[in-house]
């Protein structure tokens, strides 16, 4: 019995050793650490093992530990861990002929690079004596500072492994056979590659880091392709979303792609069979519809129309920048090419033939932008700022990395988003210019000049506005106000209303104030719209009685615009000609506007 008892004692290990066992799995687990094979030694009588401390590691590739030194397996992981990564950082080369040993404050340096290396690449778990932080520069620029100094800081003299000696062993190489080895290079190489699976790991391309690849679509791949490969397009493919759904893609006649910027997502037939580079080209097509804002710019074009001439143009961009494979049936010309948007729609607008054979990525006289999202409600996000930075920050690391010419016109286009929007007063000037008509004065000699006094000899005409013209240059107000109105907002909308029709001669507005019911203040001349009008209401919010009080007006011109201000707390408007809205910052209406909005900030 006491034989077996003896027996059993010499087979188990002690629980120092079990826990420098366990320790020591953990860091050869470690892809990255493994990959540096440094050798281990632990003989009892090993002449390089620290007496105070846990390990060294020497110049030849091996770590010393402590034979009897009792720590938990945390702690031997952090240990080991350390004196593997002075090995990979090049802290102990391996070389031939004599070395020189490292003084106190290259010693002291590296180790506080190593210990910084490992908050950031944790395994194990660090002696609690040791700082949470470290100073910033390289283990050289640290030494040279503390040597300059005279001094080492308290915190960082004795946070390496052989408590408080040198944990760093110097010695030559005595192979004959074998030149040295580069600690270095292998585990930079094994790094890279450990932070390579990492990322698939985030992108759902591989189940663990040593598990095999996950096979995805090529869709998935061909936008994986943007976000690490292609600057130009990266961020703003890192924010879209694929809807890969093949009764979606029918119900809704998409035969390859299409794209809606309002919910930044991109809807995918994936019954179509293309290959990767194939849907590297669909893709990018997609996000240069949204991010060029393709949908806003249509204007009052023909919204078709005017996504095959963007079709036209985007797909000649492609295959100039040689991105992906343009797929059979894509919308190319040459004739087309160098030709901005607006040029390309004007070309093909009157060419009727034409038109009956073209076809979007979408199919046959449907356009691949959509102007609503088909899966849910569009993301409340600043959409001009999305895609204005995405492709600015996109092209200047497309430029900064050489990653080759842009074609001209999309160098234009990019460079004109990244020019902050207008105002919501310069865009309302704007609207004023396009469709409020400035009354134009009629010379006659049955009007003398206010001149004519000082030149009685010479017959001078005088400038006068007829009745007709008068009436012409007029333009509607509905005015909500209703109590949630603010001051703020109805001061600064009647304010740049007064100004902009001023400027304009605009000699009088129709303005309609509106709460519970409508209240006709008639005609008003601007210069009293913001100084002397009174404002009535106060109650509730019914806007539509004030808009058919306009339409049925006899007095009012049918081709007159209407100016709508509210807060958005307002019913859904049927308006009937030119109009637009003016809105408080952060407002929103119950409808989908057909006119412009101004939000007042």
């Amino acid at each position: 019995m006491s034989r077996t008892r003896k027996q059993d004692s010499e087979v188990r290990p002690d629980p120092a050793t079990k826990a420098f066992v366990a320790g020591l799995q953990q860091v050869f687990a470690n892809p990255a650490l493994n990959s540096v094979q440094a050798k281990i030694c632990r003989e009892q009588d090993c002449r390089s093992a620290p007496e105070g401390g846990l390990a060294t590691v020497s110049s030849n590739g091996t770590v010393h530990a402590h034979r009897t030194k009792h720590a938990d397996p945390a702690t031997w992981a952090w240990s080991l861990a350390h004196c593997i990564i002075h090995l990979g950082f090049g802290h102990v080369p391996a070389a031939k002929g004599e070395r020189t040993q490292p003084d106190r404050y290259d010693l002291a340096a590296r180790c506080a690079v190593v210990n910084r290396f490992l908050l950031t690449f944790p395994i194990g778990r660090a002696p609690e004596d040791l700082p949470a932080s470290y100073p910033g520069g390289d283990e050289e620029q640290m030494a040279a500072g503390w040597r300059r100094d005279g001094a080492i800081p308290a915190a960082y003299r004795n946070c390496g492994t052989a408590g408080g000696r040198a944990d760093q062993i110097l010695r030559p190489w005595h192979d004959p056979w074998n030149d040295p080895p580069d600690w270095q290079e292998a585990f930079a190489r094994a790094l890279t590659g450990t932070m390579s699976k990492a990322m698939d790991m985030a992108g759902g391309l591989r189940d663990a880091l040593d598990g095999r690849p996950t096979r995805r679509a090529p869709w998935d791949h061909a936008l994986n392709w943007f976000v690490s490969s292609y600057p130009l397009l990266g961020a703003i493919a890192a924010g879209m979303t694929l809807v890969a759904d093949a009764e979606l893609a029918r119900a809704h006649h998409i035969s390859v792609a299409a794209v809606n910027a309002a919910a930044a997502e991109i809807y995918i037939n994936p019954l179509v069979r293309l290959g990767d580079e194939e849907w590297r080209f669909v893709l990018a097509h997609e996000m240069l519809h949204a991010a060029l804002r393709h949908a806003d710019r249509c204007g009052a074009r023909d919204p078709y129309l005017f996504n095959v001439a963007a079709d036209y143009v985007i797909n000649a961009w492609l295959c100039e920048m040689d991105v992906g494979v343009m797929p059979q049936g894509a919308l190319f010309d040459p004739q087309l090419s160098g030709l901005s948007t607006e040029e390309v729609y004007d070309r093909i607008a009157g060419d009727l033939r034409r038109i009956r054979r073209l076809a979007t990525l979408r199919g046959k006289g449907l356009g691949d932008v959509l102007g609503e999202p088909i899966t849910g409600p569009a993301h409340h996000v600043d959409l001009d700022e999305y895609y204005r930075r995405g492709l600015a920050q996109g092209f200047d690391l497309h430029q900064a990395r050489e990653r080759g010419t842009l074609p001209a016109g999309l160098v234009e286009e990019i460079k004109a988003l990244s020019q902050p929007p207008l105002a919501w007063d310069a865009q309302l000037a704007q609207w004023f210019d396009e469709f409020v008509p400035r009354p134009e004065p009629v010379r006659s000699y049955a009007r003398p000049a206010r001149r004519q006094a000082s030149t009685p000899d010479i017959p001078r005409a005088g400038r006068y506005f007829p009745p007709e013209e008068i009436r012409r240059c007029t333009f509607g107000v509905v005015l909500d106000t209703s109590a949630s109105m603010s001051r703020t907002l109805l001061g600064k909308g009647l304010g740049a209303i007064a100004s902009f029709a001023t400027a304009r001669d605009v000699p009088a507005a129709r303005v309609v104030f509106c709460d519970a019911a409508p209240h006709d203040a008639g005609y008003l001349p601007v210069t009293d719209i913001a100084e002397k009008v009174r404002v009535r209401g106060r109650g509730g919010t019914a806007l539509q009685p004030g808009i058919d009080l306009l339409h049925r007006a006899e007095d009012f011109p049918p081709d007159a615009p209407v100016l709508v201000i509210t807060d958005g707390g307002c019913d859904v408007l049927r308006i009937r000609r030119e109009h637009a809205f003016l809105l408080r910052a952060g407002g929103s209406l119950p409808f989908t506007p057909k006119g412009p909005v101004f939000r007042v900030t």
